[in-house]
């Protein structure tokens, strides 16, 4: 759920560059703004799930798609039960940082749908580093938790 919520915050505004100029695609219909707003509507409303104690990270026989890298979803609860605080904690800075981006499509402003998803990068990212591949995100592997 929250992949695809996200993704459509990153790929809502793009830039390319070509040798024939600079193109941006940018929501501009009433339809891209309720789309783009539905996705952000889920990614907000998924945090609640992540919330439930004891909930499966993953769907039962999910693996990993990149051993090595990311851990098993086994691993990842383990860390989560094991440092419960943070996980809610990153969580809700997720949450946080969704609404933000909420804001900005309610806004239509496309200058602040780009900062939000830069924000939601690093909300993202602050969370994988710790549960789903810690030692290849800002954390060492051996790095304590909170």
């Amino acid at each position: 759920m929250i992949d695809p919520a996200s993704d459509a915050v990153w790929d809502a505004v793009v830039t390319t560059v070509t040798l024939d100029g600079v193109d941006i695609t940018a929501p501009r219909t009433n339809e891209d703004w309720a789309l783009l707003r539905q996705n952000v509507i889920t990614l907000v409303e998924a945090t609640n799930l992540l919330l439930i104690d004891g909930r499966r990270i993953a769907r039962a026989g999910a693996r990993s798609e990149l051993p090595g890298i990311d851990l098993e979803p086994e691993e990842i609860e383990a860390l989560v039960a094991e440092d419960r605080s943070t996980w809610n904690e990153l969580v809700q800075g997720l949450r946080d940082t969704g609404l933000v981006v909420l804001d900005a499509v309610d806004a239509r402003d496309v200058d602040a749908l780009l900062a939000a998803g830069a924000s939601l990068d690093a909300a993202c990212e602050s969370c994988h580093s710790r549960f789903w591949y810690p030692g290849y995100g800002d954390l060492p592997v051996d790095a304590p938790r909170r």
